[in-house]
């Protein structure tokens, strides 16, 4: 059973969520009959938050998914409901952009695990003995591929003209194609690898200890007390976009410049007076993270991310996730990204290379590391616009 409903999940259930995230009513469609996760577990209920843009045409062929990254959501290109600020894509997808939504009829969800709208910790637990909190079962990148398949089957869409993602969105490009290869035309990984490091599950790991030693942690069950471990995720927001950015763009950006502390910052201010500027940009990092996303589930994605592994859900052999595909790819990567090096995506375009896959790949020459993906990186916007550009016209769109 299937209702698509408009209002926000959490006010739905009665839950008063106010103290920890503000409630919005996100557009978001409900499955009834749940989702049996990797783990074993079943989900009672399903609900999957997105946002739509552009026009569905006549034949159901245009549809892009674009998948979103750790900390971002379904607002790709629209004013955020919560920061107010644009959509974390809005250079990229749009009218007359490289995801053109005067051709493409765009679509992006929450991913399953997330905190906004679709299922996720902050979401009434099964038994309904008030939240999931940290009972919420461990999901996979696979499992949140799953929950989009659920949405794009709800859609009327046969076939995805295209799925696009960097960084975690780009694990889930990967598994798009390895699991449902007759539904994707195209896919576009970007900034991103088959599997995630030690490095990477280290950082994940110092991310989510800081989170647990905030006092406000309380066992996970924080949503009881009406506060939230905002101290540890801001450090774990911190910690990890320092990942997100090269050593040239911090220098360049901020050097050892000095400025005055904030006043809010008052024991920064009585051991050292003034702060370094790329530490006040940190704290800014973290401040604003924590009014717009929730510990657990950043816990919850954050293992999700850890336990990736493309080639070890086939046999061992990455090539195998792709063979007999015929689906188009195009792989991305950065020259200064650290988190995802280019080496990760060229062993993927070599797995590719030896099941004759279509397949092409470019490195982006940029000194912004990681987060490049997201930002006015044109060499990136022209590669992105061509190759989708040509697919349609492989596709007749």
């Amino acid at each position: 059973m299937v209702a698509a409903i408009t209002a926000g999940a959490h006010a739905e259930h009665g839950m008063n969520s106010l103290t920890i995230l503000p409630e919005i009513a996100h557009q978001h469609v409900s499955f009834e009959d749940g989702l049996v996760l990797d783990c074993g577990t079943r989900i009672g209920r399903l609900d999957i938050a997105f946002r739509t843009y552009g026009r569905l045409n006549q034949a159901r062929t245009n549809a892009v998914l674009v998948c979103h990254a750790l900390t971002g959501d379904q607002y790709v290109a629209e004013i955020h409901p919560v920061t107010g600020k644009p959509g974390w894509w809005d250079s990229v997808a749009g009218p007359g952009l490289p995801i053109d939504t005067d051709r493409y009829f765009v679509i992006c969800a929450n991913v399953l695990g997330g905190c906004m709208g679709s299922t996720g910790p902050l979401s009434p637990h099964d038994e309904g003995s008030g939240c999931w909190g940290t009972d919420f079962p461990p999901i996979t990148i696979r499992d949140m591929v799953r929950a989009q398949k659920r949405l794009i089957d709800h859609l009327g869409i046969g076939r995805l003209f295209a799925v696009i993602g960097g960084s975690m969105g780009g694990m889930q490009a990967l598994e798009w194609a390895a699991l449902y290869p007759d539904a994707v035309f195209a896919a576009v990984p970007i900034a991103t690898a088959s599997y995630h490091s030690a490095q990477n599950i280290a950082f994940h790991e110092v991310g989510r200890q800081a989170i647990f030693a905030d006092p406000d942690w309380q066992e996970g069950r924080y949503w009881q007390t009406g506060r939230a471990p905002a101290r540890g995720l801001a450090v774990a927001r911190m910690c990890a976009h320092i990942t997100y950015v090269s050593e040239q763009a911090l220098t360049r950006k901020f050097g050892r410049r000095l400025q005055q502390a904030p006043k809010s910052s008052q024991e920064a201010i009585r051991l050292f007076g003034d702060m370094f500027e790329v530490q006040s940009y940190l704290h800014h990092q973290g401040s604003a993270f924590v009014r717009r996303f929730d510990a657990n589930s950043y816990v919850t994605i954050t293992r999700a991310m850890d336990y990736f592994d493309l080639a070890e859900e086939h046999g061992g052999d990455l090539a195998d996730a792709f063979r007999g595909t015929r689906t188009r790819f195009c792989l991305v990567s950065f020259s200064s990204d650290w988190l995802f090096p280019t080496e990760e995506s060229r062993a993927i375009v070599r797995a590719l290379n030896r099941v004759a896959a279509n397949v092409s790949f470019v490195e982006i020459a940029t000194d912004r590391g990681h987060d490049a993906f997201l930002l006015d990186e044109r060499d990136f916007h022209r590669t992105l616009a061509g190759f989708l550009g040509g697919c349609a016209e492989h596709a007749n769109l």
